[in-house]
């Protein structure tokens, strides 16, 4: 990758030749969706009213993605007191991140070679079934199934809305429309907490927390078959043309590096202790089959160089890695307060799951409102360093006094930690993906999608699950020295919530020693979000200070 420096501009250049005409004018290069220009590209309707019913469709799957990343935050003692059985919670979470992370690139090298209409479809239909099974789930084995299921889909879901938005936009409306699934995937990850909550304290049920994606997937059934485009890649091959094209070896040994890390991660001090030797097992075979994907992919081993799963060529970009690290990042800004503030304000303050989900909203709303601005600022005038910088300027600054508050914070100066938390995480968190594009020729424009996305994802898994250690790990040690003659299931099952019935036959001087102290090592998480700004500060520094070529005019290699 190219920058090319001149005395009046400094534009960073696009690796490859762009796919648009280069007697394009400046205005037209600018041209916003509303204005359905008559250079759109193939596909794409040309009728206002079908083109925003499509994208209403489309996003609202982003929407459900996020939702189910975040809904069980809410709804754990509720399904633990359906099922009893506290020492396999952490599966709801896990079997969900598992699946999401550990397929993402899978996803975009199907996307890259598949008609991605019905394989977005496919996804939709995998996630709708893990969704009715997590609704009518009679056991905790069913539901840990449908999670997975709708971490299958639900990523699936989400690159396939990446990748038809950017199939069926240009390149320099592409960050706008991009901005637009930013901000719904912050709606959706940030409303799971009180959605959720809200079912639970309900005469519902928990279980409408899934339901309700089989009521949303219907209502927009009839658009994704009948106006969604056919957008095929490679139109003349055949269906076993397509299938040798992915990596399959690649993805099998990807998976199990992320089920090993993610299991060792989560079950460490909790369903095994730290120096078992089932720990450190997960550990050791995470780290070997790291190295064999690593040695896989590097020689393409039972693959070719253009069709192994992990692309490679991209690390060789300093802006393509810088980006890679930036999103994963962002990804644990934004997942770590969503999962423990709420549990913060059921203990602290004794909120109900629905009051403590609301709580967010100055979170949500800042974190939203920004990546809109982000999407348009970029769009505009194509710098895109300042967002990074000055957005982690804020994390780093806001993560440390998040880290300060305590049982006695006021309500609303911990509101005001977080609207500036989400204010700075917002200028740069959807950014990556838009960069990410500019930067690659189009053919490998859904292979950039998943590349991107997979740092998304998988930050967000791992940041929580080493949060949740953190936090759980730390609040059982304090309350065992409190209450040493107690269980260790009955001691997990006060730091989530769901042991009210023994909390309430303590004495008053030991429940709020115990609350205090499980308040004391929740705030400990932010030192996770304090680590991810500063990285992502360092890293900005070394980003180009260039203009983004947004025109899809060459104007380089």
């Amino acid at each position: 990758m190219a920058d090319r420096y001149n005395s009046t501009t400094l534009e960073l250049q696009s690796q490859t030749v762009l796919p648009y005409p280069s007697t394009r004018q400046h205005d037209e290069q600018k041209t916003l969706a509303s204005d359905l220009p008559s250079t759109l590209p193939s596909g794409r309707p040309t009728n206002r009213w079908s083109w925003v019913i499509i994208i209403a469709a489309i996003l609202s799957s982003a929407f459900l993605f996020a939702i189910d990343n975040t809904i069980s935050a809410d709804i754990q003692p509720a399904i633990v007191r359906q099922y009893s059985d506290p020492q396999r919670l952490s599966w709801i979470s896990l079997s969900f991140l598992l699946s999401a992370a550990g397929t993402t690139l899978l996803w975009g090298r199907l996307y890259g070679n598949f008609e991605n209409k019905w394989l977005y479809i496919s996804a939709i239909v995998i996630f709708q079934v893990g969704s009715a099974i997590c609704g009518a789930a009679p056991s905790m084995d069913a539901l840990i199934v449908g999670r997975a299921l709708c971490g299958l889909g639900g990523v699936g879901m989400y690159i396939g809305v990446l990748s038809l938005l950017s199939s069926m936009t240009t390149i320099a409306e592409r960050p706008i429309y991009l901005a637009m699934c930013g901000v719904i995937w912050g709606i959706g990850t940030v409303s799971g907490p009180f959605i959720g909550g809200g079912f639970a304290d309900s005469s519902a049920t928990w279980r409408w927390g899934f339901y309700i994606n089989l009521c949303v997937g219907g209502l927009f059934s009839p658009v994704y078959l009948f106006l969604i485009p056919r957008i095929d890649p490679r139109p003349t091959a055949t269906f076993k043309e397509r299938l040798v094209e992915i990596d399959w070896i690649g993805a099998i040994l990807l998976f199990g590096v992320m089920t090993a890390l993610l299991m060792g991660i989560a079950f460490g001090g909790l369903v095994y202790k730290w120096d078992s030797g089932s720990t450190i097992a997960l550990f050791v075979v995470a780290g070997a089959l790291f190295l064999v994907v690593a040695v896989q992919q590097w020689f393409a081993v039972g693959t070719t160089e253009e069709r192994r799963l992990f692309p490679i060529a991209f690390l060789k970009s300093k802006e393509m890695l810088i980006l890679f690290i930036e999103i994963a990042c962002a990804g644990t800004i934004t997942f770590v307060p969503i999962f423990f503030l709420p549990l913060f304000y059921q203990l602290a303050r004794g909120d109900t799951a629905l009051m403590a989900g609301l709580r967010l909203l100055p979170f949500i709303l800042l974190l939203v409102i920004m990546n809109m601005v982000n999407g348009f600022g970029m769009g505009k005038f194509g710098y895109y360093m300042p967002w990074f910088t000055a957005g982690s300027i804020l994390v780093v600054v806001t993560s440390a006094l998040l880290y300060t508050i305590d049982e006695d914070t006021s309500n609303s100066s911990i509101y005001g930690f977080t609207a500036l938390l989400g204010f700075g995480t917002g200028a740069f968190s959807q950014a990556p993906f838009s960069i990410a594009q500019a930067l690659v020729s189009p053919d490998n424009g859904s292979l950039a999608i998943s590349f991107i996305s997979c740092a998304q994802v998988s930050g967000a898994a791992i940041g929580v699950a080493i949060a949740n250690a953190v936090f759980l790990n730390t609040a059982q040690n304090a309350i065992s020295s409190i209450l040493p003659n107690v269980d260790r299931t009955t001691i997990q099952g006060l730091m989530l919530g769901v042991g009210s019935s023994f909390f309430d036959t303590l004495s008053v001087d030991v429940q709020a020693d115990i609350v205090n102290s499980i308040v004391n090592t929740l705030v400990k998480v932010f030192i996770i979000t304090l680590t991810g700004g500063v990285v992502s500060l360092v890293l900005s520094l070394f980003m180009s200070r260039g203009k983004l070529n947004l025109s899809g005019v060459p104007t380089g290699m």
